[in-house]
């Protein structure tokens, strides 16, 4: 037990830090909207077999050296019908997202891209190409994130400053922190906080993610099965947040932050669509709430709860 263990378990414990989010919010929340199709596995990619990750087809097996025809329209109702459905239902609520673009999908849609700029969206990078980084050679994951820094800048007119990978590596975020452009990587689901990692030179902030309070669990195995569950889950979790963060709380105000995360080709179908508009809405019901995007969210712990000098 005393030799060193790279996990942090403790976090902040009972010394949660003050929290005095824009006009004294008592919750931070943050939509998340991924960006992905075009960019999975495939062999018109040059990859060695079909996508096998979070579609319709639970459980899905990879073609090796195939086209899994399904598997490819599955991918191309997000960016052709989904993606276009969530663009509206965020757009007419004037709700601010966080786009987790991979670069890939992004430069193979132009009119998607020039939509979530007009909507004044952030789009952070999603790493290159929509696969699992688990196993790849540290160089070759060195070169990737550089291609997908060079390709989004290219894509999207300006350098991403966020940063989430999703199917990380254990050298996904060293390579980040060596990289230094990034004023947030998402690559963490440990904390209700933005934190900061200090394992590195420089100090990094994580703002954390989730996989909880996201449509991917429409696509798994003890998942949501039908819409009602899925605006109950994120209810229930809004509920909580929110009354943490009132100062008429048993231990006082402590507001969090809550993310929200959502996939074209998922919750833009139609049957789940309209879960996720009333949950819109019940947030929107509310006052002491500051829908935001997660730059915003960075930018507010940079100024108000600056890194430790080391």
């Amino acid at each position: 037990m005393e030799q060193e263990y790279d996990r942090d378990l403790i976090g902040y414990a009972d010394n949660i830090p003050k929290v005095a989010w824009k006009d004294n919010a008592k919750v931070a929340v943050q939509f998340v909207i991924n960006y992905e199709e075009g960019s999975e596995n495939c062999i018109l990619h040059g990859d060695e077999a079909s996508e096998a990750f979070l579609s319709e087809i639970v459980g899905a097996q990879a073609f090796k050296g195939q086209r899994h025809m399904s598997m490819e329209t599955i991918y191309e109702y997000g960016s052709r019908a989904g993606f276009w459905r969530l663009h509206r239902m965020f757009t007419e609520r004037n709700l601010p997202v966080t786009v987790f673009g991979v670069a890939m999908a992004l430069q193979r849609n132009p009119q998607a891209v020039e939509a979530m700029l007009k909507a004044d969206w952030e789009i952070a990078c999603h790493g290159h190409r929509w696969i699992t980084y688990q196993d790849m050679p540290e160089d070759l994951e060195r070169e990737y994130l550089q291609t997908a820094i060079e390709t989004h800048t290219q894509a999207v007119g300006q350098r991403p400053t966020g940063w989430y990978l999703g199917r990380n590596s254990p050298n996904s975020d060293r390579l980040v922190a060596e990289e230094g452009g990034f004023i947030y990587n998402s690559d963490t689901y440990s904390d209700d906080l933005p934190y900061w990692n200090y394992n590195y030179d420089e100090p990094q902030l994580m703002v954390p993610y989730t996989l909880d309070a996201n449509d991917m669990r429409f696509a798994s195995p003890q998942g949501f099965n039908c819409g009602d569950q899925f605006f109950t889950y994120l209810k229930d979790a809004f509920d909580t947040l929110y009354a943490e963060g009132d100062e008429s709380s048993a231990a006082g105000a402590s507001p969090k932050m809550m993310s929200i995360g959502l996939h074209c080709r998922i919750v833009g179908r139609p049957g789940r669509a309209a879960s996720l508009a009333r949950f819109l809405d019940y947030v929107q019901s509310h006052d002491k709430v500051w829908v935001c995007k997660r730059e915003e969210i960075a930018q507010h712990w940079i100024k108000n709860h600056p890194a430790k000098s080391t």
